[in-house]
């Protein structure tokens, strides 16, 4: 099946009033399973590869794209590539030529102001090349940037700045500061729904969850019921392959090929997949 544009998917589940999962992938077994989840489950998905991960690659973005947009291709299910989290604008402007059809780009770090005129150009490249472009307001938790909870004072989105961002930039969606935080191994984020609902009447365009692997079932949930569409899970991904990977190695000690404990991490990350896009239709 053909790449489905990520500004497509998005503008469905919005339209239906419901949440879209975006999966980080940071090697082949990651976009495997996550499709293979995806297929059981019989729902779109969204394959984002992040900055980090093109670093872990060390810096090269095309051969993880192209293999994650083959396997996409070759998939019965409906797929979009997305590159996240961008900072580096060389990294953003190789995005059109690599099978991807949004970009996440961050200047969150910069002052308002600087955010703001990064953030607009960005969105002006994006969109002559075609491209769907989401962006960060607010201090999601647990980035190097950001304070130390994403409950302190003043990191939350504030709906009329982030109207007024939205308008000042063109962004096709906004990543929003509710409560959640990045990388976060216990599923015991509590979110704003209050204000997930101001920010939906505030701002045109989707809502997007950035940190969701902390969040427990009934919140993500309500989450999207308030008005979250695209919902991004990459830790979750992460714990349970390392799970599968320690305990095949523990049984089996003697394991020298890489195949006999990658394929039950996969195995052990589709069912995570399946599991939150079960979540996620319901």
């Amino acid at each position: 099946m053909p790449l489905a544009p990520t500004g497509d998917l998005v503008a469905h589940a919005a339209t239906d009033h419901r949440g879209i999962a975006a999966f980080n992938v940071i090697t082949l077994e990651h976009a495997e399973g996550i499709i293979a989840g995806a297929e059981a489950a019989e729902q779109p998905v969204i394959l984002q590869i992040s900055e980090n991960a093109v670093r872990y690659h060390r810096g090269q973005l095309l051969p993880l794209a192209l293999a994650t947009a083959a396997m996409a291709r070759s998939s019965a299910a409906e797929i979009a590539l997305h590159l996240d989290h961008v900072t580096d604008v060389d990294l953003l402007h190789q995005a059109a030529d690599s099978g991807f059809s949004s970009v996440m780009f961050d200047a969150g770090a910069l002052p308002y102001a600087e955010n703001v005129s990064a953030t607009a150009s960005a969105a002006r490249w994006a969109h002559k090349a075609g491209l769907w472009l989401e962006a960060e307001l607010g201090y999601v938790g647990g980035k190097p940037d950001s304070p130390a909870s994403a409950h302190a004072a003043g990191v939350r989105t504030d709906p009329a700045e982030a109207a007024a961002y939205v308008a000042r930039t063109g962004v096709d969606a906004l990543a929003v500061a509710v409560g959640s935080s990045h990388a976060m191994t216990q599923r015991s984020a509590t979110l704003d729904h209050a204000l997930i609902e101001r920010l939906r009447g505030a701002v045109p365009v989707p809502l997007v969850l950035h940190g969701s692997s902390g969040v427990p079932d009934g919140e993500l949930r309500s989450a999207v019921r308030a008005g979250i569409v695209k919902i991004n899970i990459g830790t979750a991904l992460n714990m349970s392959m390392t799970r599968a990977v320690r305990d095949t190695l523990d049984a089996q000690p003697a394991l020298t090929d890489p195949r006999k404990y990658l394929g039950p991490a996969r195995d052990a990350l589709a069912s995570t997949v399946h599991t939150m896009l079960t979540v996620l239709a319901h």
